[in-house]
């Protein structure tokens, strides 16, 4: 365990305080059913949530809450936190009981969960301040990516269904017409309490984009989202 704390202390960056902290966000429950990760992780993921916001409202003061909340969660999830994981070299590090997983290429939950309880223990040991400047040190590059800034209309009718309806937008295929090297393809959207809104596109993908964005449109219009 020396070994790996002098390890993760390398790819850190800094002095390590308290110990006990980090072997406890490195140690997975199967080496350890007591002194894990699992609260590290929980606590760590509430303080990589407050500062990727904090962060963000600075950057982007006029954005609207929606797209925020959608930058936020393209930053703070586990596919986000498995690649800074990766990027920490935790699959080098981590500590595992279970024999037949020590085996294996460690699970990509396992991965992401060790970064966020990483994160907790930092925080416990040097502050918020601290914690702070390493996460946006190590998250810049993603908090600056372009790509996270785009919301498709299918998407958000997607969102906007479930979170009233609980259930998934309904769309219809209607024709497919013109040649093949210029198709025309019609389709339609509803949701549960609007009539079918139908739409053209090249494609069926573009269609129904375009079907969501006229239902997105009509919703508005009612003040309904």
């Amino acid at each position: 365990m020396k070994k790996n704390l002098n390890k993760l202390e390398q790819n850190l960056g800094f002095k390590i305080n308290n110990l006990d902290l980090y072997i406890n966000a490195i140690t997975h429950k199967s080496a350890d059913k007591i002194n894990n990760y699992e609260k590290l992780e929980f606590l760590g993921d509430r303080v990589l949530g407050l500062c990727i916001s904090k962060k963000l409202l600075e950057i982007f003061p006029n954005e609207k809450e929606g797209i925020l909340d959608k930058k936020l969660a393209s930053l703070v999830n586990k596919n986000k936190c498995f690649e800074i994981g990766n990027f920490l070299e935790l699959d080098k590090i981590i500590k595992i009981g279970n024999l037949r997983l020590k085996k294996q290429i460690i699970e990509k939950k396992i991965i992401s969960d060790s970064c966020e309880a990483l994160i907790g223990a930092i925080y416990l040991d040097k502050g918020f301040d601290f914690v702070e400047k390493f996460i946006l040190k190590i998250w810049n590059k993603h908090i600056n990516d372009k790509n996270i800034t785009i919301i498709d209309a299918k998407t958000k009718l997607q969102e906007h269904s479930l979170k009233k309806f609980k259930i998934l937008p309904i769309y219809k295929f209607i024709s497919d017409t013109g040649p093949k090297h210029k198709p025309n393809f019609k389709v339609a959207v509803k949701l549960k309490d609007t009539s079918f809104i139908e739409a053209e596109g090249s494609s069926k993908k573009i269609a129904q984009q375009a079907a969501a964005a006229k239902l997105l449109k009509l919703l508005d219009s009612k003040n309904e989202i």
